[in-house]
């Protein structure tokens, strides 16, 4: 019987409870995660493909040796000292896993990739090809780019930051071969039975007795048309797998997740289920508990080898996981893997990418995630109000959808994924991040995510040849222009900035290190714009207000995405007047983003008052002053 790691099951025996008391806002029934990170985390995110690359080429579908490529060793002690300064608490290397990519390493035993199934030049880094190493792209020297990547580990960790790279247990990159993989350790699809579309301990499903067939499209060709001895409309692979978004033809459309493969996490066709599922009242146990569930059970072949992934990783000092597409995975399994990694680093930091709000509850809960990306909610939300589209009374009501797991919901306004907020496909304005900026930052005790470039403005203004314009590219060899601009040959001192990329640059340093700094942003919240909506005093559909506090520490959060000057009369609810304790008289109320704002709270007959001038885009902190 293939059973739970054995010395998690002994370690459940000999661990200690020792946890923190629960946090203002968290739930009562499930403290564990938020109490594993008692600082409100600031991830920073970034692609060493892109970060270091100071190449200034960029032609679209660009070679490496054209338009260059980022390194581990481009983050220096003085670029990682530089991004901890800005306030990050945690990096992310996006891509650092080895994923399929259009490049000869076949000198240190690597196969090449087909650029039929491969999406850019650089590849996509959700397309992993071997999850015991990393991108041979990003190492000086590609025999030794494990070593390059543990010192990068070390250097991060001397700056005072925490490593988070990606797992993708959802699929894998079509032609996945581990070189580096540790002994006993056996490739997924190695050993399934080929000769059926599913049984439990298949890595993959299988399109029976068809041969996989490339996807054709009119308007794309593989690296747009350049000659490739394997560019040919041919990739081997008999019989068909499926898709990695679940296409189950033997040849997927172009819009499919076409370059990857599904994994068979014990889901039948017809998506019954085939392992255990949790007993009634689970949701309410902690980690400890979930994991001496799956102690004695029998579980699919896929969840045991990404158990052995996670937990390699951790024995190489990787302080978090960012886990793609984390709703495409069976709760169940999260269960069994995020208990076996809580059991072995409790201090892990696990967050999922998911976009179904109905399913939040049931991932952190029964899941045991830390986090979960609050894209469908507050981003989606705030960013209408950017674009002019949306009003703040939807924001407000998804932070009350929200309130009972707000500490659990990661906020972003920029990744990856997402279009940059100056593009002008976005918001045109990258000074229009500065309120969103703050609501994200602020709302709850949960982490902050930065994308790197985001405090420079960065619009994403090219077609990078797989990439376009508005979201920086993950698929080709690039470089940022603001990126590079403030990397400045390696000083890292912005030099080549122009001002108002500096001036917003410390505008997110301000805010960002304020954030990690307040001990009111992981305290009580009290929404104060259904107050001020129903009152004829300025405060429009396009301003947000609330209040953060704990101890003496009191603060009202006042933003305007409006693009002109407004004057409010915000109202401070004598509910708030009565849990702060404050007497009838004038409280002075000083800026904490900006030390020359300052304002007055009038409070008479125990109602608040506080007169503003708000200037276009505008995102204020202020602290009551006894």
């Amino acid at each position: 019987m293939k059973t739970f790691n054995k010395l998690i099951a002994t370690a459940l025996l000999t661990a200690t409870a020792g946890c923190a008391g629960e946090k203002p806002d968290a739930p009562a029934t499930d403290a564990t995660a938020v109490n594993s990170h008692p600082q409100k985390a600031v991830i920073y995110q970034t692609l060493p493909r892109l970060f270091g690359n100071t190449t200034e080429t960029n032609r679209p579908w660009g070679t490496i040796e054209e338009n260059g490529v980022g390194k581990f060793n481009d983050f220096t002690p003085k670029a990682l000292d530089k991004i901890s300064d800005l306030g990050a608490t945690h990096i992310w290397y996006t891509g650092s896993l080895h994923h399929a990519l259009v490049g000869d390493y076949t000198e240190y035993g690597i196969s090449n990739d087909d650029p039929d199934v491969v999406k850019g030049r650089a590849g996509s880094p959700y397309a992993i090809k071997d999850y015991y190493s990393v991108n041979p792209d990003l190492a000086q020297d590609p025999a030794r780019r494990l070593e390059e990547f543990r010192q990068l580990i070390q250097r991060s960790h001397d700056a005072g930051l925490k490593v988070i790279i990606d797992i993708v247990p959802n699929h894998v990159a079509r032609a996945y071969e581990s070189l580096d993989k540790p002994e006993g350790v056996k490739d997924f699809g190695r050993e399934d039975d080929t000769s059926v579309t599913y049984t439990r301990d298949n890595n993959f499903y299988y399109v029976v007795g068809e041969d996989f067939k490339v996807p054709q499209a009119d308007d794309y060709q593989p690296l747009d048309g350049e000659p490739h001895p394997l560019a040919d409309g041919k990739f081997a692979e008999s019989p068909a797998k499926w898709t990695g978004n679940g296409a189950r033809a033997a040849q997927p459309d172009i819009n499919d997740w076409y370059e990857t493969v599904k994994i068979n996490f014990g889901v039948r066709p017809d998506d019954s289920k085939d392992f255990p599922e949790l007993p009634a009242g689970y949701a309410e146990k902690n980690y400890r508990a979930h994991a001496e569930f799956w102690a004695d059970k029998d579980v699919p072949d896929s969840w045991e080898k990404f158990r052995d992934i996670t937990h390699y990783w951790l024995d190489f000092g990787v302080d978090g996981f960012r886990y793609d597409m984390a709703g495409m995975v069976p709760v169940e399994f999260w269960s069994y893997l995020n208990s076996s990694i809580k059991m072995k680093a409790p201090d892990t930091l696990l967050l999922a990418e998911i976009y179904t709000p109905e399913r939040y509850r049931d991932y952190i809960h029964q899941g045991k995630m830390d986090y979960l990306y609050d894209k469908v909610g507050t981003y989606d939300a705030i960013r209408a109000v950017m674009e002019g589209e949306g009003s703040t009374d939807t924001v407000a009501a998804v932070q009350a959808e929200l309130r009972d797991i707000a500490p659990h919901m990661l906020r972003f306004m920029e990744n990856h994924d997402e279009q940059r907020i100056a593009s002008p496909e976005f918001a045109g304005d990258a000074r229009m991040g500065k309120p969103a900026m703050v609501v994200s930052a602020t709302v709850s005790a949960a982490p902050t995510l930065h994308y790197f470039g985001q405090e420079f403005g960065e619009p994403a203004s090219e077609d990078a040849g797989f990439g376009k314009a508005s979201r920086t590219t993950i698929f080709d060899y690039w470089s940022v222009p603001s990126v590079r601009r403030w990397v400045d040959g390696g000083s890292f001192d912005g030099g080549r900035l122009a001002q108002y990329e500096k001036d917003l640059q410390d505008f997110y340093r301000r805010l960002l290190n304020f954030s990690t700094d307040s001990k009111a942003l992981q305290g009580e919240f009290m929404d104060l714009h259904a107050a001020n909506r129903d009152t004829d005093n300025g405060y429009g559909d396009k301003h947000y207000a609330f209040a953060r506090w704990t101890g003496d520490e009191q603060l009202l959060v006042v933003t305007s995405f409006n693009r002109e000057a407004t004057d409010i009369a915000l109202q401070v609810p004598a509910a708030l007047i009565e849990q702060w304790q404050l007497a009838d008289g004038t409280y002075g109320l000083a800026g904490q983003l900006d030390p020359s704002s300052t304002a007055e709270l009038q409070v008479q007959d125990g109602a608040g008052r506080v007169n503003l001038r708000l200037p276009p885009m505008a995102a204020h902190i202020f602290r009551i002053g006894q």
